[in-house]
């Protein structure tokens, strides 16, 4: 019997301390969800925030999104009239510049009027010194230059066409109507075609004569006269500067000659690719050049076309700061100026090796703004036209011209 009661007392606590256990562990597992649920809540709440705040922000970005588009367009409106305006103005100003003749008077020796000749005889007072001032001109005047035509304006533009690199020379030979192609600011290659009306009508360059030269040309400052080709090169110390003469009918080189450079300075300032630039008309040989970095001007040299000699040089005194490209039209030099960001061109600075013309009393000449700025300025006497290189288009600028009279 007493063993029989020892077990059911063991086993009343065995069940007591089962329940209490068990019971603790429910209240434990209670209170863990209990805190789920309050986090859970929470979770929401800051969720439900959020979302509100989301959708606030979203409400104002949209609102801004719109207030921004609006001012766009009133933006956009404002620009297009601005442009519109500053076309009319250009074409305004294009009209009177062609219109207006420059005048560059700096004294009764230097005077330049649209008048058909050179008057010595005429423009002589009684004076003996006046006489012996005209016969000083007269005998500088042939020894140098006798031509005696100037620009006074730009008549009329001709887009040709796209073809190539931003930066090139294009040039016509005066005496014949080949057209020669420089593609790039480099390389050993010549693209030749008939006419310009073959070269407006070909694809490209590929209906051209491709020409090798035994050299590289550096720049697109070359020139093409009388079936020759006269183009700069680098010598093997890539300081000597030389003037290679090219003669295409044989295909070979007449001459080479060095130019009194010192250093690596290009002509100008804002094509630092052009080295050197050559000009060739029926006056002869000019060469546009910096002797050294540190020379602020542009020199000017005549060369023999058949020896590639030095016959003079001058300090044109057209500085080579923000010059962009320069031409020689009858022993006139026309320095065109442009800014770092491209805008206008214009002709700022001009030296005559008579001293016909001062540059400081000429009026400024622009040119109708296109697409960027120039890369190369090429004369043709016979056609009184500019070959242009402009961002990767061929322009050609039909020039108005007088000439010059001594009063």
């Amino acid at each position: 019997m007493k063993p029989v009661f020892v077990l059911l007392v063991s086993t009343a606590w065995t069940f007591t301390g089962a329940q209490y256990y068990y019971q603790g562990l429910m209240d434990y597992l209670e209170n863990r969800l209990l805190a789920i649920e309050d986090r859970m809540l929470l979770w929401h709440d800051q969720s439900h925030r959020y979302h509100t705040e989301l959708l606030d922000f979203k409400k104002l970005t949209a609102e801004a999104v719109d207030g921004l588009k609006n001012q766009h367009s009133v933006m956009f409106k404002d620009l297009e009239g601005a442009a519109v305006r500053a076309d009319r103005v250009e074409r305004e100003m294009d009209s009177v510049e062609a219109q207006t003749s420059p005048r560059a008077c700096a004294g009764m020796a230097d005077k330049v009027v649209e008048q058909g000749a050179w008057r010595l005889k005429e423009s002589r007072g009684e004076d003996e010194s006046e006489e012996e001032e005209g016969d000083d001109w007269e005998e500088l005047h042939s020894r140098v230059s006798d031509c005696v035509e100037i620009i006074s304006g730009i008549r009329s533009v001709k887009i040709l066409k796209r073809v190539g690199a931003p930066k090139g020379m294009w040039t016509r030979d005066p005496r014949s109507s080949e057209v020669y192609i420089f593609n790039g600011t480099s390389g050993d290659d010549l693209h030749q075609f008939n006419s310009v009306r073959d070269f407006s009508r070909s694809p490209g360059v590929t209906g051209s004569r491709l020409i090798r030269l035994p050299s590289d040309w550096r720049g697109p400052g070359g020139a093409v006269y009388d079936g020759y080709l006269y183009y700069i090169q680098r010598g093997e110390a890539d300081a000597d500067v030389q003037v290679v003469k090219y003669d295409l009918l044989t295909g070979s080189v007449a001459e080479v000659a060095m130019i009194p450079v010192e250093s690596r300075a290009a002509v100008y300032d804002l094509n630092p690719e052009t080295v050197a630039d050559l000009a060739a008309d029926d006056e002869g040989l000019w060469l546009l050049y910096a002797p050294a970095d540190g020379e602020p001007n542009i020199h000017l040299a005549k060369m023999d076309r058949a020896s590639l000699d030095i016959e003079q040089i001058w300090d044109t005194r057209c500085p080579r700061e923000k010059a962009e490209a320069a031409f020689v039209v009858c022993g006139t030099v026309y320095v065109v100026y442009n800014t770092r960001l491209a805008s206008r061109s214009r002709i700022q600075c001009l030296f005559d090796v008579n001293d016909a013309v001062v540059s400081e009393e000429a009026p400024l000449i622009y040119f109708p703004r296109r697409y960027g700025a120039h890369a190369s300025l090429k004369y043709n006497p016979e056609e009184k036209q500019l070959y242009a290189w402009d961002d990767g288009y061929q322009i050609i600028y039909r020039l108005t011209m007088k000439t010059k009279l001594l009063v």
